[in-house]
């Protein structure tokens, strides 16, 4: 294993100092490794190198992914080295190893067959049944985490390698895997922050600092100078519009293994889609409060799919069955089928009813007022907590200022489905009851509540 740590010859390039644990652990065969590294502290160029000594080393299939795959255009394939003024990709990949180049694909084959393509996390079920060697998760808190569980297997079966390298993002997903990483003996796992490291000096740390405060005032803007600089878990996310609320939720602690009563329903509030992620929130009330006890999110799937984690939840759990609240375009009709999403779930033995119409700002006031309530269950952390908060605005950086809109990534399904439990969940106890199956079943009426609704 010498060669690959010492002799590179592609390039020349070789790891700097605070990077050369990291590519040490890669190059000896480290199948799963964790960097938790301030910004430009380059995460991605050493793992960038790594791949293509590794695609060398063995022939295979070999991703980049980003949290969403038109992130990786401007982060990776069209990236500039500052201090080379060349392609970050042209100096990981030199022109000479390639047999062909796919601009539109963001793809290379090399020409002993291995390939190498940038890939997102939004899009990770485009990649079924695709043997992959070895994977480099970029930006991984800011990643789908349902990613990497959809390719494990994949990685596991062809006895792969995966890196996630990261910022932090919040106490979200990465923070339980560096968690993780940091008591398994399997994996690396290092955090550096730029003082750790010295790969900038202080001059360019008080410049980024200045910055970020003149952008978003002394408090956020420090906050999110810790974050990105010296790696902050603590940092709210930048726009995140759950942020005091979800603070409160882990200071109080109310995330903590509390269970069903086996006497009351256990309801569920449905975020739809089609070529987009479904999402799932099981709830049961108990007294004044939601108590929060599952998520469950799937890309590309049909109803029949969550009708089957329905069903095993319930074998499992022994779920008393409640209401499927689902959102007002769950009846409007399918292409290719002629019924609704509604018509869908209850000929599958699911019990929709429709949410009360409110307006998007409407639902997320719900969700402020109703997130100080509630209890989650420990095993709704890593998609459903986790999206709760990073889900954020838009930033506009001409005008320097938050959108109205919000930033549509992995995070916005659960919280769609979450502002539909808001506005379901005092409907849903006052009314206990499940909708019962029938022929010529037709779309209930909302509760008589309206207020707040948009009509």
């Amino acid at each position: 294993m010498a060669k690959i740590e010492l002799d590179l010859p592609f390039n020349g390039w070789a790891p700097r100092p605070h990077q050369r644990k990291l590519w040490r652990h890669l190059a000896r065969g480290g199948k799963r490794a964790m960097a938790v590294w301030h910004r430009r502290a380059g995460k991605d160029e050493v793992c960038l190198h790594h791949t293509a000594v590794a695609a060398f080393e063995r022939v295979g299939n070999y991703w980049h992914c980003l949290p969403e795959f038109l992130q990786g255009r401007k982060a990776i394939w069209t990236a500039i080295n500052a201090h080379t003024g060349k392609r970050r990709i042209d100096e990981a990949f030199p022109q000479k190893l390639r047999a062909n180049t796919n601009d539109n694909e963001m793809f290379i084959r090399f020409h002993n067959g291995s390939t190498w393509q940038v890939i997102g996390s939004d899009r990770y079920d485009a990649t079924v049944g695709a043997g992959v060697a070895g994977i480099v998760y970029s930006e991984w808190a800011l990643a789908n985490p349902s990613a990497w569980a959809y390719h494990r297997p994949m990685v596991e079966e062809n006895q792969g390698w995966a890196a996630f390298i990261t910022t932090p993002r919040g106490r979200n997903h990465a923070l339980a895997m560096f968690r993780h990483a940091e008591q398994s003996p399997d994996w690396f796992a290092e955090l550096l922050t730029a003082e750790d490291t010295g790969a900038l000096t202080q001059a360019a740390l008080a410049a980024a600092l200045k910055e970020y405060t003149a952008l978003y005032g002394m408090d956020v803007g420090t906050a999110q100078y810790k974050q990105e600089y010296f790696c902050d878990w603590q940092a709210a996310i930048l726009g995140a519009y759950f942020a005091f609320e979800m603070a409160q939720v882990r200071s109080e602690g109310r995330v903590i293994a509390v269970e069903a009563d086996p006497d009351r329903p256990v309801h569920r509030a449905w975020d739809l889609g089609v070529r987009d992620d479904t999402s799932i929130w099981w709830w049961q009330v108990q007294g004044a409060q939601p108590i929060i006890l599952d998520h469950y999110a799937a890309s590309g799937a049909g109803v029949d799919h969550f009708a089957v984690e329905i069903e095993k939840r319930r074998d499992i759990h022994g779920w008393k069955d409640g209401t499927d609240w689902v959102p007002h375009d769950a009846k409007v009709k399918e292409f290719g089928t002629g019924k609704t999403r509604v018509e869908s779930m209850q000929a599958l033995g699911l019990h929709p009813m429709l949410v009360p119409w409110a307006t998007f700002a409407d639902g997320i006031e719900a969700a402020r007022r109703t997130l100080p309530l509630c209890v989650f269950h420990p095993r709704t952390e890593e998609t459903g907590i986790a999206a709760l908060e990073q889900y954020r605005r838009e930033w506009d950086d001409e005008k320097k200022a938050f959108r109205a809109t919000d930033v549509h990534d992995w995070t916005a399904h659960p919280a769609a489905s979450f502002r539909y439990l808001s506005l379901a969940w005092r409907q849903a106890d006052r009314r206990e009851v499940v909708v019962p199956k029938q022929e010529g079943w037709t779309i209930p009426p909302p509760p008589d509540d309206r207020r707040g609704m948009r009509l």
